[in-house]
Parts: structure tokens; sequence; C-alpha cells
């Protein structure tokens, strides 16, 4: 079992930046992969962004050149970087691991809000 609680959420402008942070209770190591997934009101949970435990990373297409996804092994820490916000990427942001399938993930964190608007 793990934990993962996010954090860094919040109200901002359109054009703002957030950084988000995902903390694990246990070696973020251990996962081979970890992601950050949104879910918007009446909407399904989407991928935003995964790196894999060797560093490789892939977004989605509406995020690509404006979030980044990293991760800090030493502190089990995971981070989303979003910057050049816009009102479509209000959502509920999860932080996900996965411990066999990278796109498959086994555990989640309680979600923060990021609400992109005016």
């Amino acid at each position: 079992q793990v934990q993962l609680v996010e954090s860094g959420g919040g109200l901002v402008q359109p054009g703002g930046s957030l950084r988000l942070s995902c903390a694990a209770s246990r070696s973020i190591f251990s996962f081979i992969a970890m992601a950050w997934y949104r879910q918007a009101p009446g909407k399904q949970r989407d991928l935003v962004a995964r790196v894999t435990r060797g560093g490789s990373t892939n977004y989605a297409d509406s995020v690509k050149g404006r979030f980044t996804i990293s991760r800090d092994n030493a502190k089990d820490l995971v981070y989303l970087q979003m910057n050049s916000l816009k009102p479509e990427d209000t959502a509920v942001y999860y932080c996900a691991a996965a411990g066999l399938l990278a796109t498959r993930p086994d555990y989640w964190g309680q979600g923060t809000q990021v609400t992109v608007s005016s």
C-alpha cells in the first residue's frame, strides 16, 4: 500500500502558473511510473502526464509545451509544473502510481482542485 497526497492546487488567472506536488508514503522508485490525471465535471478522468522509473515522459496533446512532470526519487515527490494555464485546464488533478503496467495506475491520491478563471 502507498498513500499519495497532492498539494498546490488553487485558483489562478488565465496565463498563470501553478506547481502541483505529490508526496508518496514510500519510495516512488518502486513504481514503474508516476502520473498526473485530471477530471473535469461531467467528464472522464484523463492522463495529463506520466514519468517512468527511467525518466521517460509523455504528455496529453492539450498540455504539451505548457506542463512539465518531474520526480525527485530522493524525496519521494512528483511534481507537475503548469504554465500558461487556460480555463479548460480547470479540473481536479490526481496523482497516480503504477506498480506493474505504466498505463494502469494501482494507487490514487485524493485529488487537488485547479481552477483557472479571471
